[in-house]
């Protein structure tokens, strides 16, 4: 089975709305609230569904080109996400816990009030072992390279899938 190139782009700037519309429902209807690093997830997904009108209307590969970049920001993301939430590295001081030591009393309650509600570095819900980063760098690739393909199509014509 082939997809065309128009089939290729529906569905990553359609898989990109998806993560939108799961992410707003995981917070909306299911009282999840996002860290930062959550949200920075959103916004290249956001670009990546307001490109595929664009790039069925144009005809070149320019726009199914940005379409990856912006599925594949999103999944670079979402891998440094993960490895925050792993603590395979530190996260921004500004949604991560940090050590408390050396701090007089006003000193950490004024951190404690600073903070965000919600953690960068603490897994809020997973499925078979992956965090909700996790499996958007998993989805964002997988839409990135639909992306690429189309971008493929577009200057080479169909492309057995």
């Amino acid at each position: 089975m082939s997809l065309d190139r128009r089939g290729l782009i529906w569905i990553a700037a359609g898989g990109s709305a998806a993560l939108l519309l799961a992410a707003w429902g995981f917070q909306y209807l299911g009282g999840l609230a996002p860290c930062a690093m959550c949200i920075w997830q959103r916004w290249p997904h956001a670009v990546a569904a307001a490109l595929g009108p664009a790039a069925l209307m144009a005809g070149g590969a320019l726009v199914p080109l940005a379409g990856a970049l912006a599925a594949g920001t999103s999944g670079a993301i979402g891998i440094y996400h993960t490895g925050v939430e792993r603590s395979w590295w530190e996260g921004p001081s500004s949604c991560t816990s940090g050590p408390v030591e050396g701090l007089t009393a006003a000193e950490l309650m004024d951190q404690i009030m600073a903070a965000p509600l919600v953690q960068c570095d603490q897994v809020a819900w997973e499925m078979l072992g992956l965090s909700m980063a996790s499996w958007n760098a998993v989805v964002s690739f997988g839409l990135a390279g639909l992306w690429l393909l189309a971008a493929l199509r577009a200057r080479r014509g169909p492309v057995a899938a």
